[in-house]
C-alpha cells in the first residue's frame, strides 16, 4: 500500500478560496483561526496521519478487531495511536473551550478529519462518533450531564456512540422496541442495538452510549422515542469510575471492509436494566438525535473524500511506476509508464476532479455552519442554515460517499489486475468506501430528506438561491480573458437551468403525488451535487487565474486547478442536465413496472 501524504496545498487552497478562512477568522469566537496557525495545524495533523495512523491501515484490515470472552481488542498499534492522537489534543479542535475544547471552526476540524479518514478510515470512525455525541450533549444535555461527561469526551479520554438501529428496525427508527422504565432519578434500559460502531473497544476506560428507547405509554412511531445517556461505567460524584453498568457487547460483525473498526451488537439490561439518564425531555429523542446525526452525516461525507484522496494517491503513484506498452505517439519506442496512456490519464483526472469537487463543496457547507454559529443577526443565521447547511448536508453525505466508491473503483481499474489483488491495497480502499453510502441514513434516505424537508418544505427557495449563486460564478468566469472557460460557463449555465426546472417540477408534484416525486429524489441529489462540484471548481479556477495574473504562487499548481475545472466541465458537469431528465421522465418510468414484473 502506497504511503499517504496529506494534500495540504489542496486543503489550504480550498480553505482560503472556498471556505473563506480569512473572513471566518474575523467572526466572533474564531480569532484563534489565524491562517498562519491553521497552516501549522494542517502540517502537524498531516505528520501524525502519515507517520502514525496510516501505517496501521493495511494491518488493521488484515487482522481486524477481535471479540473474545466479551472483550473487544483492536489490532496491534491502534490503542497506542489513539493515545498519541488524544495526548496531542486533536480530539478537541472544534469544541467549546469552557469544557476543554479549542474553539476552532468546524471547517478546520473537517480538513483534519479528512486526514484521519484517508490515513485509516477504520481508526477514524471512533473519534467520528464521539464528535457527534459531544455535539448532541452540548446542545441538549443538562448542566450536570455536561459537567460530568463533556470534558472527558472532548479530550478523548472517553468516547461516545450512537445507538439507533435494532434487528427489527433498520432505517425505520420509529419501530425501535428498547424500553426505558423510570426508576428514581434515572431510567432502566432494556433492549438490543445493532451496528454500534466502537460500542466496545480498548481505547478508553469508559464509553458513553447515546441510546434511543421508549418510555411506558409513549406514542407509537418516532413521536414516542426518548434519548438516554447510558455510560459503560457509572461515574461517581468525584468524577471517578464506579461499577460497571448492565450492558455488554454480544458480538461484533464480520464485514466487507473497515475490519479494524468493531461494529458491535449491544445488549442493555440483561440483569434488570442498564442505568440511563434522560437527555432533554421524554418523547423528544429523535429531534435531539438529529443533532448527532447531522454532524455524523457531514463527517461521513468527509469519509468519502478521505478514501477518495487515498485511492487517488495510490493510483497516481502506480501510474507513474508501472511500465507497460508503448506510447501511441511513438510506435517504435520503448514501453512507457502507464501515466502516458490517454485512458489512464482520463481515469486519474476523473478521480482528481471528483475528489477536489467534493472537498470544496464540503468545506463550503462546514463554513456555512461556522458562520451560522458565529453571526448575531438572526436573519443571516437562518440564511446560512437553510440555504447552505440544511440544503447541502444531505448532498455532502450522499454525493461525497458515492464519489468515494466511484474513485476507489477507478483506483482498482488503474491498477488493472494488480488492483484486484489484496496485497496492493487498492481493493481495501474500495471495500472500506462501500459502507459510507449505507450508514447514517442510506443515500436514498438523504435524497428524500433533501427533496421533502430541504427543498419542497421551503417551496424550492434554497435550491433556487443556489442556482443564482452558480450564475454569479458564470459572470465571474466571463470577466476572465480568452475563451478557455467557455465550456465551464456553458455547462454551469445549463446545470443551473436544469436545477431550476427540476426544482419546479418537484414542488409541483410533491403535494399530489409524493411517491412520484420521491422516485426522482436520488437523481435530483446527484444533479445538485454535480452542479455544486462544478461551481466549486469554477471558483477555484477563477482564483487560480487571478493569482496567475498577479504572479502569486506556483504557476504549475495553479494551472492544474484550471485544467481540472475544465476537465470537470467537459466530462462530468454535463451529467447534471442528464440527471434533471431522470428527475422527471425517469421518475415516471420508475413507477411503471408492476411488482410482479420485477
Amino acid at each position: 500500500m502506497t504511503d499517504y501524504r496529506a494534500p495540504i496545498d489542496d486543503m489550504r487552497f480550498a480553505l482560503h478560496e472556498i471556505a473563506g478562512l480569512e473572513e471566518l477568522s474575523r467572526l466572533e469566537g474564531f480569532a484563534a483561526a489565524d491562517p498562519e496557525l491553521i497552516d501549522q495545524v494542517l502540517e502537524e495533523a498531516g505528520r501524525l496521519a502519515s507517520e502514525v495512523v496510516a501505517p496501521l491501515n493495511h494491518v488493521g484490515d488484515r487482522v481486524g478487531a477481535v471479540f473474545e470472552n466479551g472483550v473487544v481488542r483492536t489490532p496491534e498499534g491502534f490503542q497506542e495511536a489513539y493515545h498519541t492522537y488524544v495526548s496531542a489534543g486533536w480530539n478537541s479542535l472544534p469544541f467549546d473551550p469552557d469544557y476543554g475544547g479549542q474553539g476552532l471552526p468546524w471547517v478546520v476540524a473537517g480538513a483534519v478529519q479528512e486526514m484521519w479518514n484517508s490515513a485509516n478510515m477504520a481508526f477514524a470512525l471512533c473519534p467520528l462518533l464521539n464528535q457527534g455525541a459531544v455535539e448532541l450533549l452540548s446542545a441538549h444535555g443538562s448542566p450536570d450531564q455536561k459537567e460530568t461527561y463533556l470534558p472527558k469526551m472532548i479530550s478523548g479520554a472517553w468516547t461516545g456512540t450512537m445507538n439507533l438501529t435494532e434487528p427489527q428496525a433498520g432505517s425505520d427508527v420509529g419501530a425501535v422496541k428498547t424500553r426505558a422504565t423510570p426508576s428514581g432519578d434515572h431510567y432502566l434500559i432494556q433492549g438490543q442495538k445493532i451496528y454500534i460502531t466502537y460500542g466496545e473497544h480498548d481505547f478508553t476506560d469508559n464509553i458513553v452510549h447515546m441510546v434511543l428507547a421508549r418510555t411506558p405509554g409513549a406514542p407509537e412511531g418516532t413521536r414516542g422515542i426518548s434519548l438516554f445517556l447510558v455510560p459503560k461505567y457509572m461515574v461517581n460524584a468525584d468524577g471517578s469510575l464506579g461499577q460497571k453498568n448492565d450492558l455488554r457487547c454480544v458480538s461484533i460483525e464480520h464485514k466487507l471492509g473497515i475490519n479494524a473498526s468493531p461494529t458491535c451488537v449491544m445488549a442493555y439490561g440483561d440483569s434488570g436494566g442498564a442505568v440511563g439518564y434522560l437527555v432533554g425531555e421524554e418523547n423528544q429523542g429523535m429531534r435531539q438525535m438529529f443533532t448527532m446525526m447531522n454532524n455524523a452525516r457531514l463527517a461521513v461525507g468527509i469519509q468519502g473524500i478521505g478514501v477518495a484522496e487515498r485511492a487517488y494517491q495510490q493510483a497516481r503513484a502506480f501510474a507513474f511506476d508501472r511500465v507497460q506498452s508503448r506510447d501511441l505517439a511513438d510506435h517504435a519506442g520503448a514501453p512507457v509508464a502507464i501515466i502516458k496512456h490517454p485512458d489512464v490519464r482520463r481515469m486519474l483526472l476523473t478521480m482528481k476532479a471528483l475528489t477536489e469537487a467534493a472537498r470544496g463543496l464540503t468545506y463550503h457547507t462546514l463554513a456555512g455552519l461556522d458562520r451560522a454559529n458565529a453571526v448575531t443577526d438572526e436573519r443571516s443565521r437562518q440564511q446560512q442554515m437553510i440555504d447552505v447547511v440544511e440544503l447541502l448536508t444531505p448532498v455532502v453525505k450522499a454525493w461525497s460517499t458515492d464519489i468515494g466508491v466511484e474513485v476507489a473503483s477507478l483506483g482498482v481499474q488503474v491498477h488493472g489486475g494488480m488492483g484486484f489483488v489484496e496485497e496492493t491495497g487498492a481493493a481495501q480502499h474500495y471495500r472500506d468506501a462501500r459502507i459510507a453510502p449505507i450508514y447514517e441514513g442510506t443515500n436514498g434516505i438523504q435524497a428524500l430528506d433533501l427533496v421533502n424537508r430541504k427543498v419542497v418544505r421551503h417551496r424550492g427557495f434554497p435550491a433556487r438561491s443556489f442556482s443564482a449563486t452558480v450564475r454569479q460564478e458564470v459572470e465571474a468566469l466571463a470577466k476572465l480573458p480568452g475563451e478557455r472557460f467557455a465550456g465551464l460557463r456553458r455547462e454551469l449555465t445549463a446545470g443551473a437551468e436544469a436545477l431550476d426546472g427540476a426544482t419546479d417540477w418537484l414542488c409541483e408534484v410533491w403535494a399530489n403525488n409524493p411517491r412520484l416525486a420521491a422516485a426522482g429524489a436520488t437523481p435530483y441529489l446527484r444533479l445538485l451535487g454535480t452542479l455544486g462540484g462544478g461551481w466549486v471548481l469554477a471558483r477555484q479556477a477563477v482564483a487560480a487565474a487571478r493569482q496567475l495574473e498577479a504572479a502569486n504562487g506556483q504557476a504549475a499548481y495553479l494551472q492544474g486547478k484550471i485544467t481540472t475545472a475544465r476537465f470537470y466541465a467537459d466530462n462530468i458537469l454535463p451529467q447534471a442536465s442528464a440527471a434533471a431528465a431522470a428527475v422527471t421522465r425517469g421518475a415516471e418510468t420508475t413507477l411503471e413496472l408492476e411488482d410482479a414484473q420485477f
